[in-house]
């Protein structure tokens, strides 16, 4: 027996859930999330959204500072509607009880971060992410229109591509029907069927050995949209945070970029200021400098890390601005209002992804993608801080209206087949799965990492070719597992960086080439696969 709703989101992230909860007016919604709705990248997102409400702020500067970040690959008109709707979306967030940092006079607390030219950063202490999630999940949980699906992972996208009379039409319009879908309790793969499928199922950071991102962040939205064939954009473009804690007893623990805001200052273990030698706005530069400057004196020098010191600021204040990055550092011996917090640079944030406009519209019909895993054209080259979750709610919001055409027009398919496990059985050799992860990982870490080069993009192509082949054998005669399937999509992932880093030959934003170090003028075009 099919599944069928109106609207499909896959993710459960801002974008997802602002979709959601606003379609939910219109007709039934499904949620599917592999594992509980708040392990998403939205809910580790500290800093907070940049929006345009200070005095002295404008919605010019806040364009200027974005295209600026975006290295000539922002799409200006983009940029333009997702930051003028930014204060409508900070006052729905609001109206659905978010409660944001504000002063003894109940206005905005603005924080500032790097390549942002006037504070301008709406946040919650330091647990933003998690604020939004909080205040748009408890409505989702409670509308009658919108059911949850925990524990279920989305296994592919249901185009033409399945319907074995249509395999053979090629030239025509692609359609998304809805998705296949693994219940990971009950150990069986469910047939979803929506007039709407909406794709947010976020980025893909757990690519690298080193990472900021949840566990669930295997990029499975890009490879399940590459798999059908949506046009992809800018995945070589991958935003690696300056400042992440580095102790052995601590996992990749993200130090937001607001603690630079407030005057951090960065140093070598010999307590040397380097950042004025890279940049002229020396800490509060944006990532891509302070990610390579802190990448290259690690390689000068030998060290592990470096270090990051907000010591000139008193502990009530820390506290009370930082209360988790500071019982976080505690927690492993380390008083951030004495001691500066050893750092190192860790992947953080996909600025390429499924193509689509300012509706969420991909390149196949019926299938919206929005937040990280889709490039509108905001972010271009490099992503400027806290304007992810800025996207994730304007374009969540946007997509909505655009939906509502596309159900009026579509109806559920009738001819979709059941999923085939024929032939298969289950897995013996689970070490395959977990050695290749790691592997993969490294792998990417080494040689497609915060500066590449032809010799190492050649070399990651080579490794991940042989990973890829032993994985696909092991995929075609095992029952699928979510293990498995996000080693697959991780795999899918990687060839996508690297052959997108490949095709392009010079230094732009977060793509960095030592064979190619200087920026072609002449080049500003998207990569596209």
């Amino acid at each position: 027996m099919d599944d069928r709703f109106d609207f499909l989101v896959i993710g459960s992230g801002a974008a997802g859930l602002t979709f959601a909860l606003k379609a939910a007016s219109f007709g039934t919604v499904v949620i599917v999330t592999k594992k509980e709705p708040v392990e998403s990248n939205t809910n580790y997102a500290q800093g907070g959204i940049a929006v345009v409400l200070g005095d002295t702020d404008s919605f010019e500067k806040h364009i200027e500072d974005t295209i600026h970040a975006g290295a000539g690959l922002c799409d200006p008109n983009v940029v333009r509607v997702i930051i003028q709707d930014g204060p409508a979306r900070i006052e729905a967030l609001e109206r659905l009880g978010a409660k944001f940092s504000k002063s003894d006079e109940n206005t905005f607390l603005l924080g500032r971060e790097g390549g942002h030219q006037e504070n301008r950063i709406v946040y919650a202490a330091d647990a933003t992410g998690k604020e939004v999630e909080r205040s748009l999940l408890e409505r989702v949980r409670t509308h009658k229109n919108i059911l949850i699906l925990e524990h279920h992972f989305a296994l592919e996208l249901i185009t033409e591509h399945h319907l074995v009379e249509q395999q053979t039409r090629a030239g025509r319009t692609t359609h998304c029907f809805g998705a296949y879908v693994l219940d990971d309790h009950a150990a069986r793969v469910k047939k979803i069927l929506a007039k709407v499928t909406l794709l947010a199922a976020g980025g893909a950071g757990q690519v690298y050995q080193h990472t900021t991102n949840p566990v669930v962040a295997t990029g499975d939205g890009i490879a399940m949209a590459y798999r059908a064939k949506a046009r992809l954009e800018n995945l070589e473009f991958v935003q690696f945070h300056p400042t992440t804690l580095y102790h052995e007893d601590s996992s990749a623990f993200l130090i937001s970029e607001a603690v630079r805001g407030e005057g951090a200052i960065l140093t070598d273990l010999d307590g040397r200021r380097f950042m004025d030698d890279y940049d002229e706005r020396g800490e509060m530069a944006s990532r891509d400098i302070v990610a390579r400057a802190i990448d290259e004196q690690l390689k000068i020098s030998g060290n592990t890390h470096a270090l990051l010191d907000v010591s000139h600021h008193n502990k009530d204040f820390l506290q009370t601005r930082f209360p988790t990055i500071f019982s976080t550092c505690l927690s492993v011996g380390i008083d951030i209002s004495k001691d500066p917090i050893p750092v190192v640079p860790a992947a953080h944030y996909m600025c390429g992804g499924v193509k689509t406009d300012l509706n969420g519209q991909s390149s196949i019909e019926r299938l919206l993608a929005c937040g990280e895993v889709a490039c509108t054209g905001l972010h271009g080259a490099n992503r400027l801080a806290s304007n992810s979750l800025l996207e994730a709610l304007v374009v969540g919001h946007r997509a909505v209206q655009h939906a509502l055409e596309i159900r009026r027009n579509s109806n559920w398919r009738e001819d979709i087949p059941d999923w085939d496990e024929s032939g298969t059985e289950n897995p013996q050799e689970w070490v395959l799965v977990s050695h290749n992860r790691e592997e993969l990982r490294r792998v990417m870490w080494d040689y497609v990492g915060i500066v590449r080069s032809e010799l190492r993009l050649d070399r990651a192509f080579r490794r991940t070719r042989l990973l890829y082949e032993e994985t696909e054998d092991f995929f075609k005669k095992s029952r699928v597992s979510a293990p498995l399937c996000e080693l697959r999509n991780m795999i899918a992932v990687a060839y996508l960086i690297i052959r997108s880093s490949q095709s392009r030959k010079e230094s732009r934003g977060l793509h960095y080439m030592s064979d190619y170090p200087e920026l072609r003028q002449e080049e500003t075009t998207p990569t596209l696969l």
